[in-house]
């Protein structure tokens, strides 16, 4: 049994979640409608959840390959991880540019 699958590729799925659309999309959407900063972990998941609904839409269509077995989990945590970051860049400048106006 090896401790290492040489099929299993973190670089692919990492940019798989920073260059998914969705992920980025409702990261920027739910970011601009957050008024505190706790909300950024809901920000993370749902773009996650939804950028793993479109990289299995786009699979079960034939766009993109089948990925190795287990591979779902890592794409989920660096989209989670990558969509909390855009929500929180975001988030900071909504509140820069609040504070600028008044």
């Amino acid at each position: 049994m090896a401790l290492f699958d040489p099929n299993f590729d973190p670089l692919t799925l990492l940019g798989m979640a920073v260059l998914n659309p969705v992920v980025i999309g409702v990261a920027i959407y739910m970011g601009q409608k957050s008024d505190q900063w706790q909300k950024l972990v809901v920000v993370g998941f749902a773009s996650a959840f939804a950028g793993a609904a479109a990289v299995w839409l786009a699979t079960t269509v034939g766009l993109l390959a089948p990925r190795p077995f287990g591979s779902d989990a890592g794409l989920f945590l660096f989209s989670f991880v990558y969509g909390m970051l855009i929500g929180g860049v975001v988030y900071v400048f909504k509140q820069r540019a609040g504070k600028s106006t008044r």
